[in-house]
């Protein structure tokens, strides 16, 4: 019987965390100073589109400061009870700002609707000028996040998505605020917030699902383990494989753990180096345990032959 744990990050994963905190603090700070400037200006005009873009950016500055603080606690050492440390809690942030994108989309609803039927009075054009403005802070807080791991890092994409459906919420603001201007279309703007809320729903519920997928321990996207399998049953002098498991602690940082019997006239090391090679340099898996096994003192399974 053999049993082999190994494990190693590059220093590209060292490189892209700085990145996104420095991402995160930065977008964080000019966020949350516009959405108070949001939230005044929407009370002063009494627009509902705006006031709506500054409960997303609540909603963001929330997210992104919950984002910064995951990554920072991620960073704790692991411990005897922890053993894989807080790494776990970029996913339970990514979760929460995904519920609170939702829910801030089913308040926009509500309001919108009541305003459809009784459009109050809007002051169009202080509403242009501070959507203009919110229009520019996103643009620059996106490009911020940008600058991050996005594509590999679902805490990161979770923020962006907030502040992209912010972007998007600051031009329906400033659509809004031209027709009532030019229109007098005063029933542009709980229009303009319905658009902005679907946006915002869609978004969080696709983060909430992903989150959930990975704390359900399900396999990584970019994984497919049946390839996986047959890439190791592919290997000479293994009978089988089993009992294989594919899971995501965190954003980039996928697991495996598995079974592979081996003939009795095989050598156990070199079936385990060849293993390890072929996950890191197929799969991109680094973590990895496997017991390998003889054929006469293994445990087979009766889905793990391979053919």
């Amino acid at each position: 019987m053999g049993h082999h744990h190994g494990h190693s990050h590059d220093h590209h994963h060292g490189h892209s965390h700085t990145g996104n905190k420095k991402a995160l603090l930065s977008s964080f700070i000019l966020i949350a100073v516009f959405m108070i400037v949001e939230v005044v200006g929407g009370l002063f005009t009494n627009s509902l589109a705006l006031l709506s873009d500054a409960g997303h950016m609540l909603s963001d500055a929330a997210s992104l400061g919950l984002s910064f603080f995951a990554l920072k606690l991620g960073e704790r050492e692991v411990s005897q009870d922890k053993t894989f440390g807080y790494k776990r809690f970029e996913i339970i942030a990514a979760g929460l700002n995904g519920i609170t994108l939702v829910v801030v989309s089913i308040y926009i609803f509500y309001e919108a609707f009541q305003r459809l039927f009784a459009p109050p009075e809007v002051q169009s054009q202080g509403m242009l000028v501070i959507s203009v403005i919110g229009f520019i802070v996103n643009i620059i807080a996106a490009w911020m996040l940008m600058k991050g791991d996005k594509d590999d890092n679902l805490n990161i994409r979770s923020a962006f998505l907030h502040v992209l459906g912010d972007l998007l919420g600051s031009v329906g603001a400033i659509v809004a605020a031209l027709f009532i201007m030019y229109f007098g279309w005063g029933i542009a703007d709980p229009i303009a917030s319905i658009i902005v809320g679907i946006l915002i729903i869609i978004s969080g519920w696709r983060v909430v699902k992903e989150s959930f997928h990975v704390l359900m321990e399900g396999a990584p996207e970019q994984i497919d383990i049946k390839q996986v399998k047959e890439a190791l049953c592919g290997l000479p002098m293994v009978k089988e494989v089993h009992d294989l498991h594919v899971w995501t602690i965190t954003s980039g940082y996928p697991v495996l753990s598995c079974h592979i019997t081996i003939l009795d006239n095989a050598v156990h090391d070199e079936i385990l180096s060849q293993s390890q090679r072929i996950l890191h340099d197929q799969f991109d898996i680094e973590h990895s345990t496997i017991q390998v096994e003889k054929v006469t003192n293994g445990c087979p399974s009766p889905h793990g032959t391979c053919n």
